[in-house]
């Protein structure tokens, strides 16, 4: 008798305070348009408590004093308003109750749709607390990850591999700093849709913390990009990615290339890289066939480096090449540009010459070797048809509009690294013109942008596109609750009026 009491009492405590779901006042924000819940609102109250929608865009209140009150909530998101009052207020006075509901919208001012946190802890946290179904096996709490910078993605042998940079965890401030990964599957093999989200199912070690799963020797921090599937001689795929040794503060003293063992779950060392090599793979790849020969396309701000689509290829840095006006062979602060007998720049596949990007072409122009309007690197909003410097991009062919599309994130804006642009081209290598500008953030980074042309659905009307939420870069020292450094997915409907293809065109 006295066990069963025991057993019941461990029960009882042992039940989630998801089940007191009445205790709760639930908010739910949504998008004024989609009627779908906005992750990332802000509710604060006239004294300062600060409540932040999960991925469901529900918010559960429970505060002593504040129970069978009127209580007044400021109403914010990044990318979405709520109306100002007379005396330019943007809030809701609600009557909070136990079990209550209230359920506010917002319109989006974003052209992009925020959908959901990728990674983190709380992920769907509210939603539990309020009684309310979540999509994830783990909402609240996976391989007990906190936080994790950019990602890098692939399908190998069916299925998509996720890695990440450096990642936090509940029981110590430092965590993985050697490349957390994980697997999921896709949505037609068993995988939820990607409009609900993704279930990680994380590469853990002994404590069930994810593992590191690129420690390479050396001082430091271990990240990759880069990250390609590649079929061998024999047919056989392989998963391969560059790898940087990084010491403070962020210097990158070394650079290779790893492959991953799936038998181990852990990347191997293939390559050291010549550090002083100009061409090496970085940012993320695309695919793109040439006069017959399929190849991979690299670049940071534009895929504008090429390699063979090949292991052995990709492992030799002297098949790299780059499509630029540069003249081998000329100094590293005296290039020498090369142009046609017509007076044009002589753009072809040059080797040992550094990939174009802004602040090369700066030099250039400020040497006077080329005009500011002959730049590559003069992509503009098209909107106030000023240049917009790209940070980084992530390139896709998309079926939807027959075009390439590019999702870029801005180097200086109106929120440093926080804002994400549109564009599309006939060629990943451009030219890209014109872009528009599909997300922002009020003083917030949102930086390494990945388009998932993977997860694109209705032949690439809806495309997908995820990044890194942090104050970092951003000079803003206040930190979102569970969200800060982590991954949030978007989603762009390129039927949109405001996406017209004709803009892009011009």
């Amino acid at each position: 008798m006295w066990k069963s009491l025991c057993l019941l009492w461990i029960v009882w405590c042992s039940v989630p305070q998801c089940l007191l779901a009445g205790d709760y006042f639930q908010i739910r924000v949504i998008d004024a348009e989609t009627k779908r819940g906005i992750p990332l609102a802000e509710l604060e109250t006239v004294n300062q408590i600060l409540y932040v929608t999960d991925s469901n865009g529900i918010a559960a209140v429970n505060e002593p004093g504040l129970i069978n009150q009127e209580v007044y909530f400021r109403i914010r998101s990044h990318g979405y308003e709520y109306p100002a009052d007379g005396f330019g207020y943007r809030g809701k006075k609600l009557q909070v109750t136990p079990g209550g509901k209230a359920v506010l919208e917002m319109k989006r001012v974003n052209l992009a749709e925020r959908l959901y946190r990728v990674t983190g802890g709380g992920i769907y946290r509210d939603s539990l607390l309020t009684g309310e179904p979540v999509p994830l096996q783990k909402p609240v709490l996976n391989a007990q990850v906190l936080g994790s910078d950019s990602v890098q993605n692939a399908l190998f042998q069916g299925r998509v591999y996720w890695f990440w940079g450096d990642t936090n965890r509940p029981s110590y401030p430092l965590g993985n700093f050697q490349v957390p990964g994980a697997v999921s599957d896709l949505p037609d093999k068993g995988g939820l849709p990607i409009e609900r989200g993704v279930n990680l199912d994380y590469f853990v070690d002994a404590s069930g913390f994810a593992k590191k799963t690129c420690e390479m020797p050396g001082a430091g921090p271990t990240w990759i990009d880069a990250l390609v599937t590649l079929k061998d001689k024999s047919g056989q795929e392989r998963l391969l990615a560059k790898y940087v040794k990084v010491k403070a503060p962020l210097t990158v003293y070394e650079r290779g290339l790893v492959e991953f063992n799936p038998e181990t779950n852990q990347f191997e060392k293939r390559k050291v890289f010549d550090f002083d090599a100009p061409l090496y793979p970085v940012g993320h790849p695309v695919r793109y066939e040439m006069a017959g020969t399929e190849y991979i396309l690299f670049g940071l701000s534009y895929p504008l480096i090429r390699v063979t689509a090949n292991p052995t290829a990709l492992a030799d840095l002297s098949e790299y090449a780059t499509y630029s006006y540069l003249k081998p062979g000329s100094g590293n602060e005296d290039w020498t540009v090369e142009r046609d007998t017509e007076g044009a720049l002589a753009y072809a596949w040059r080797k040992n010459v550094p990939p174009l990007d802004a602040d090369l072409e700066r030099k250039l122009i400020q040497q006077g070797k080329i005009s500011a309007e002959e730049a590559y690197s003069r992509f503009r909003d098209i909107e106030t048809k000023q240049v917009v410097q790209i940070h980084n991009s992530s390139v896709a062919w998309n079926a939807y509009r027959n075009k390439w599309t590019m999702i870029a994130s801005q180097k200086n804006g109106t929120s440093m690294l926080g804002e994400i642009w549109y564009a599309e081209a006939d060629s990943p290598l451009g030219p890209w013109k014109w872009g528009r500008k599909i997300v922002t953030h009020d003083r917030y980074s949102f930086y390494n942008p990945k388009q998932h042309p993977l997860f694109a659905r209705e032949d690439g009307r809806l495309i997908y596109f995820e990044g890194t939420y942090t104050t970092l870069f951003s000079g803003n020292k206040v930190k979102t609750p569970r969200y800060d450094y982590n991954q949030i997915m978007y989603r762009l409907d390129l039927s949109d009026p405001r996406l017209d293809a004709k803009q892009f065109a011009q």
